[in-house]
């Protein structure tokens, strides 16, 4: 198991990968307005900083390419990947709710 700690570059790279994911998510799928925006942001962000280590080493292991990248590789790639997850999921969850929610009202 890779003990990532508390370096400080990793922390760097967890959050530059977490920001990285979720603004690629605004580019990819638009928000509707600015309470969207931020909302998705800081879910995007804060499942990146939290879930970027496991997901992390999880792609580094089912691509088979753990021995080639350093930690922070490691953390950039996973934060950004959970970021981006988050972003795209969170969006698509709000966009059914609208769209089935006014169905059953009408």
């Amino acid at each position: 198991m890779a003990d990532f700690g508390n370096d400080p570059g990793l922390w760097a790279a967890k959050g530059i990968g977490a920001a990285a994911g979720a603004a690629v998510s605004l580019i990819y799928m638009l928000p509707k307005g600015k309470r969207e925006a931020a909302s998705r942001f800081f879910t995007g962000l804060s499942c990146g900083l939290i879930f970027g280590g496991p997901a992390g080493l999880w792609i580094v292991t089912k691509l088979d390419i753990a021995g080639s990248l350093s930690g922070a590789e490691v953390m950039l790639t996973g934060s950004a990947a959970s970021s981006l997850s988050a972003w795209w999921v969170l969006g698509a969850v709000v966009r059914m709710a609208e769209r089935y929610g006014r169905g059953s009202r009408e």
